[in-house]
């Protein structure tokens, strides 16, 4: 990626040294009791999660549907969040829009200039013409959905196309056209840490191109096979994300605690695939 997101990211990267993405999915159903009783809950809690794991994570992912079920209380919230995010992290902004030109255009300023994402998730499914207005944005990082986590993934994105006489599914598809679409060098593709088949097929076609990778922690995807496999030459170019386990932890006074620990465990797990990684890479003749 070029410009000001990758450059941000590739910074966050070195300095926590980690892969680590949270996920800021606020659940007024599983935030602790006592913090649910502020006025400001929400822009509250998620300062308490940045506060305890700012220095061991390199991007937080704010979910916007969570965001939006709360209504005017949600957004407000969002505003405080974003307010509150250390200004060397960058922010994610987890929205997966994808709607014809004009509406894509009016997203793409919402998410990247009213709310200020330093790079968002888009729906590719509407094609080109619906990604193009965030693509423009060449400071700014855009994650095409391509074998995405939940169970239905496979309805449509393994799918067989027709592609040069050959037969590939749909997500193979997506994954070369969005290396056709990066001409400004700020295109991303996510691919479920529960889809490990996918992360060498992906990687095949897309070598350089970062991956956003959910499904780690609660939804029981694959670490090892998502660092091994979807982890660039550099030994980076994936941000594993996590949500539930990392903000959820704990629902006691503990909860800061608690947070930081398992966000302390999951960049030293990653870390160590990633040396197992350059271990084996370097046993090869």
């Amino acid at each position: 990626m070029a410009g000001a997101f990758k450059e941000k990211l590739a910074a966050a990267v070195r300095r926590s040294d980690s892969l680590v993405c949270v996920g800021l999915d606020v659940d007024p159903g599983r935030v602790p009791a006592f913090v649910r009783e502020r006025a400001d809950w929400i822009g509250y809690f998620n300062a308490g999660i940045m506060e305890a794991t700012a220095d061991l994570v390199c991007c937080y992912k704010p979910n916007l549907g969570f965001y939006e079920a709360l209504g005017a209380e949600g957004w407000q919230g969002l505003r405080q969040t974003l307010a509150a995010v250390p200004r060397d992290v960058p922010v994610l902004l987890d929205a997966k829009r994808g709607d014809i030109g004009s509406t894509a255009e009016a997203y793409a300023r919402a998410l990247f200039e009213d709310l200020g994402g330093d790079a968002a998730t888009v729906n590719p499914y509407m094609g080109f013409d619906a990604v193009a207005p965030f693509l423009a944005y060449g400071d700014r990082g855009v994650f095409v959905l391509c074998k995405t986590s939940n169970p239905g993934a496979a309805d449509f994105q393994d799918l067989p196309c027709e592609v040069s006489g050959e037969r590939r599914p749909l997500f193979e598809q997506v994954a070369r056209a969005a290396v056709g679409w990066n001409r400004r060098g700020n295109v991303g593709l996510v691919v479920g840490a529960t889809q490990p088949a996918a992360f060498r097929a992906v990687r095949a076609i897309a070598p350089a191109l970062p991956l956003l990778v959910p499904g780690v922690g609660a939804q029981g995807g694959d670490l090892a096979v998502a660092v091994r496999e979807g982890a660039d030459a550099s030994g980076t170019g994936i941000l594993v994300a996590s949500s539930r386990a990392v903000l959820y932890a704990s629902s006691g006074q503990d909860w800061q605690a608690a947070a930081r620990a398992a966000a302390a465990e999951l960049r030293d797990a990653i870390n160590a695939l990633r040396g197992a990684k350059s271990d084996g890479a370097r046993a090869i003749p």
